[in-house]
């Protein structure tokens, strides 16, 4: 008899809709292939919805904070049935774009120079901080997003105009702009699945370029690069994965820039949209979207 699956989709995130998605994708298949799956919000009914079910296992579908920042995952520990993805600290480092990058260098993985920006040093001080450290253009994000979520591009004159929409977060990341080749690797358990290239229409490969079919960004797989040059990048998403301590499946995004690879960040939940990057990536290395989900399945975390 096959297992019980509680889907959890969609919170209360900027990704709300892209969890969504997700969780339907993954619970259409499941149930196309005989699995008893229910699907739930993470809210107040989540406990009762375990209790009455009494699933096998948890597909965590969020996105986003509370979904992917080790916030959920401590509150499934709880109930100790096994649920997918990585569990409450890697989940909790991966969101964290600063405590990341500060495990990557410390480690000798090439990620974007930066500064993390509390808001808290006048306008003329992070100008000059930016011209001695990083220079122009800059990167501007919020440091626990998802889905390149509230992301600019900033010159010196527009800096502080896109500063001003970000003021909402306590700390954001501004990180040197690295121009080249975007390609993004997946990783499941300890099998280096693959990696794809993307080719936006917009500026960069931000959230509608993600999620938008009108976008039209072009994916580009296998990714034209040396042997060496491809191994060398499954390898430091191999690292980057274990080194946060990471389960289940994960997506390293990177630049590529005079033969150079720069980890911007690791996503320990990465999408299962008909739009998305890792089942695209699997479906060419022969894996099915099943196939996928049930790989997901059993490397399912379990508090031990």
């Amino acid at each position: 008899m096959k297992k019980k699956i509680l889907v959890i989709c969609g919170g209360i995130s900027k990704e709300r809709e892209i969890s969504l998605d997700t969780g339907k994708q993954v619970a259409k298949e499941l149930r196309k292939n005989n699995y008893n799956v229910e699907i739930t919000e993470p809210n107040f009914e989540l406990f009762q919805k375990i209790k009455s079910f009494k699933p096998n296992i948890v597909f965590n579908a969020l996105h986003g904070q509370f979904g992917e920042d080790g916030y959920i995952q401590s509150v499934l520990e709880t109930s100790g049935i096994p649920y997918t993805h990585s569990g409450v600290i890697a989940s909790a480092i991966a969101m964290d774009k600063e405590l990341s990058k500060k495990i990557f260098l410390k480690n000798n993985i090439l990620t974007p120079k930066y500064i993390a920006y509390s808001f808290n040093i006048s306008k003329n001080k992070l100008v000059n901080q930016i011209n001695k450290n990083l220079k122009f253009p800059v990167v501007i994000k919020p440091i626990n997003e998802g889905s390149s979520v509230n992301v600019f591009i900033c010159t010196k004159l527009n800096l502080f105009k896109y500063i001003e929409l970000l003021k909402d977060y306590k700390k954001i990341i501004i990180e040197e702009f690295i121009p080249g080749r975007e390609i993004q690797a997946a990783i499941i358990g300890s099998k280096k699945l693959g990696a794809i290239e993307l080719k936006p229409k917009r500026k960069f490969y931000d959230y509608k370029a993600k999620y938008s079919s009108k976008a039209k960004t072009k994916h580009i797989i296998p990714v034209d690069l040396s042997k060496k040059d491809y191994n060398k990048l499954m390898n430091v998403s191999f690292k980057a994965h274990q080194l946060i301590g990471c389960s289940g499946v994960t997506r390293s995004d990177f630049k590529f820039y005079k033969g150079k690879f720069y980890l911007l960040e690791i996503n320990t939940q990465p999408g299962m949209t008909s739009l998305s990057l890792v089942p695209e990536i699997a479906a060419y290395h022969g894996i099915s979207f099943i196939k996928l989900i049930e790989l997901i399945l059993k490397d399912a975390y379990k508090k031990k």
